[in-house]
């Protein structure tokens, strides 16, 4: 589903040059719940950003769903995010001045030949998987932090996709409001088949995906299975 092959990343200033990511190879295949740890600054969030085409490589190859991307233009790069990828923030990204429903609606509005009537529908069955319902009508800081993410799922979830990259998305949560984003993620990966890439310093979090990789100074040190993950939620 992923794949990144020799990928470096390097910015540069005219007084210092500043290497995030050295020759990562790194392959996720569909359906796979992959979480990435390390400590600050060593190159994670670099990393989900190229996945996610936020971000260019300094050298090294991208493949999306077997599309390598190589030279896309923004519009190429926006339609393949759109259609394909579903971001999840720690700080969720919600629009305050907007509904629940118009926010998990967002996506959908750079999609082409999509009705009103559609988007509403499709948001609303997003918004039922996360079990939120109710609050339809709610805005976001009516919302307490964990229906705030469920509410960046929903909207991650509305577009289809067969991807999900999740930057810390338990980070600003308590344990109990951590646990029931991440049975979410492991449901949605485990009964729809979505394929899931998440950051997190979380160990605990980290223990509940199918394969733990680390990061260290821009370099992946570790790439292993979790069995903890096994027992189905």
């Amino acid at each position: 589903m992923i794949i990144l092959s020799n990928i470096e990343k390097v910015y540069q200033t005219k007084t210092i040059e500043t290497v995030a990511l050295q020759q990562v190879n790194l392959a996720v295949p569909k359906g796979e719940f992959l979480s990435i740890m390390g400590p600050s600054g060593c190159g994670k969030s670099t990393l989900l950003n190229i996945m996610g085409l936020l971000d260019e490589p300094s050298s090294g190859t991208v493949s999306i769903g077997g599309q390598e991307i190589r030279s896309y233009k923004d519009k190429e790069l926006a339609h393949i995010r759109n259609e394909k990828i579903g971001f999840v923030f720690q700080s969720y990204h919600l629009v305050n001045d907007l509904s629940v429903l118009d926010n998990v609606e967002l996506p959908l509005l750079y999609r082409s030949g999509v009705s009103a009537s559609e988007r509403s529908k499709r948001a609303k069955i997003a918004l039922e998987k996360v079990g939120l319902s109710a609050r339809t009508k709610h805005f976001p800081n009516q919302l307490s932090g964990g229906q705030r993410q469920r509410v960046a799922i929903a909207r991650a979830l509305i577009g289809q996709p067969e991807i999900i990259l999740a930057d810390e998305p338990t980070g600003n949560l308590d344990s109990v409001m951590g646990e029931e984003i991440m049975n979410i993620l492991l449901d949605l990966n485990r009964h729809d088949g979505t394929t899931i890439v998440m950051v997190t310093h979380d160990e605990n979090m980290a223990k509940k995906t199918e394969r733990l990789i680390r990061f260290f100074d821009g370099q992946q040190v570790s790439d292993a299975k979790v069995y903890a993950n096994l027992q189905q939620v």
